[in-house]
């Protein structure tokens, strides 16, 4: 009886990061499109009627543009060495990238490319196999090896023009 006690304990310890139908605090979102370099695309976070965070938009090619963002400030989470990054999310069929940040000013991401299926999943992420990367390139750096984190990012990049949607249920870290 021990034992069980001991692994539910271990499943019910994680940390919110962000759940849409229980947080409010839409402040803690930003937008960031391409435009920060001259591109076009055009990206928007806001809750539905359900309470999941929606994030739809176009990503266009042109003007050296391709990408669009929305980024969430968290407090510093203390991470682990086998920390995971659990997602419940509903995309459309398209490839979206997931990031973390140690420090928000920090140059690189820890980033990770998530496949859609266009139904609801639950998808967990081993944060020491986030890979670092900066203005889409691979840096040579170790994976994600911080103590903490405090930004995490949603981006969609496929190098081409497109509508896109990803509704999201909530973000957690499981020891």
């Amino acid at each position: 009886m021990h034992a069980l006690f001991l692994t539910f304990a271990m499943l019910a310890s994680y940390s919110t990061l962000f759940d849409f139908t229980t947080d409010s605090d839409m402040d803690r979102w930003a937008v960031v499109n391409d435009g920060v370099m001259g591109g076009l695309s055009k990206g928007k976070l806001e809750v539905t009627a359900e309470g999941h965070g929606r994030f739809t938009g176009t990503v266009s090619l042109e003007n050296y543009g391709g990408f669009t963002s929305i980024r969430c400030a968290v407090a510093d989470i203390a991470t682990a060495e086998n920390s995971r990054i659990q997602l419940r999310i509903k995309g459309d069929g398209k490839n979206y990238q997931f990031r973390v940040k140690h420090k928000a000013r920090d140059y690189q991401s820890y980033i990770t490319t998530i496949p859609t299926t266009g139904d609801w999943e639950t998808i967990e992420i081993p944060l020491n196999e986030l890979y670092p990367s900066w203005r889409g390139q691979k840096l040579d750096m170790p994976n994600f090896d911080q103590s903490s984190m405090n930004e995490f990012t949603f981006l969609i990049a496929n190098k081409r023009n497109e509508t896109f949607e990803l509704l999201i249920d909530k973000v957690l870290l499981l020891p």
